[in-house]
């Protein structure tokens, strides 16, 4: 009998050890949640905008050191490239140095476009020129080949070099609708340049040339104009005095996600907006 008992104990507790372990199975065969401690992950690939190329390569790579699980490649082409490649989605994100025209918000409605900084646009000269100040008008008449002389100006008794971007350029874009507006255009005789970095070293060493930067090109290289008496300098941005001036866009098809919404969410922050006023240009917070 008490053979009897003792195997009954031992069933029983085998039993209770069995149930035990078939209850804790599921918990130990269920894969984790590691949904909420994951890295982020994936590519992002960007083009357009020859002027925000730089700030783009020095933002992503800031971003990728924080998420080394993303992979960003940043390429120029210029902004109607960008606008372009946003709305075909052959990239994940656009850059256009420029307001986005009608006709293409209308031909494509799924863009969505945000505003990652300002820019300037400023005219600067060779920095032997001695004309330090020129009014909008003139400007305008020396880039339209009007005014062909820095006399006319007040200067000495010399050919005027116009040198200008390409066509399809942001830069030059924003140049012709803030300044030459809808009746003058760039002159047939002006000096193409593929970037504003070009356009800086052309400027540079061709004496009695004029051209147009982005305020992040500027340098010690060239002189900077003022116009109408206003110096081209961010604070005169800021406070509305100097108009000349256009903003920095980034563009998707339809709102962003993943990886590309976490990159633009970046840009927007405080850190990354720090980032754009590093490079010169001014911050849309």
């Amino acid at each position: 009998m008490k053979k009897i008992n003792t195997l009954l104990k031992f069933v029983v507790i085998s039993l209770i050890l069995l149930s035990m372990a078939a209850c804790s199975q599921p918990a130990a065969l269920e894969s984790p949640d590691t949904s909420a401690g994951d890295s982020l992950s994936g590519t992002i690939n960007l083009a357009g905008s020859t002027t925000i190329q730089p700030l783009a390569e020095l933002l992503a790579e800031t971003f990728m050191d924080d998420n080394p699980g993303v992979q960003i490649t940043v390429q120029g082409g210029g902004s109607s490239v960008g606008v372009k490649s946003a709305a075909e989605a052959t990239v994940d994100i656009g850059m256009a140095s420029r307001e986005v025209k009608q006709e293409e918000l209308d031909e494509f409605p799924q863009l969505v476009v945000h505003v990652i900084a300002r820019d300037g646009i400023a005219a600067v000269a060779h920095p032997e020129v001695l004309v330090s100040d020129l009014t909008l008008e003139q400007v305008r008449s020396i880039f339209s080949g009007e005014i062909s002389n820095w006399d006319q100006v007040g200067g000495p008794d010399q050919i005027i070099i116009v040198v200008s971007r390409e066509e399809g350029s942001g830069t030059r874009d924003a140049f012709q609708e803030l300044v030459m507006g809808k009746e003058a255009m760039i002159s047939e005789n002006a000096i193409l340049q593929s970037s504003n970095g070009a356009v800086r070293t052309t400027v540079a060493t061709t004496p009695f040339s004029i051209g147009y930067l982005s305020f992040g090109y500027l340098d010690d290289s060239i002189k900077v104009l003022s116009v109408n008496g206003v110096e081209a300098i961010e604070i005169n941005v800021s406070n509305g005095t100097y108009q000349v001036v256009r903003p920095l866009n980034m563009l998707t098809n339809g709102e962003p996600e993943g990886a590309s919404k976490a990159f633009l969410d970046f840009i927007l922050s405080d850190a990354g907006q720090t980032l754009v006023v590093s490079e010169g240009y001014l911050s849309v917070k």
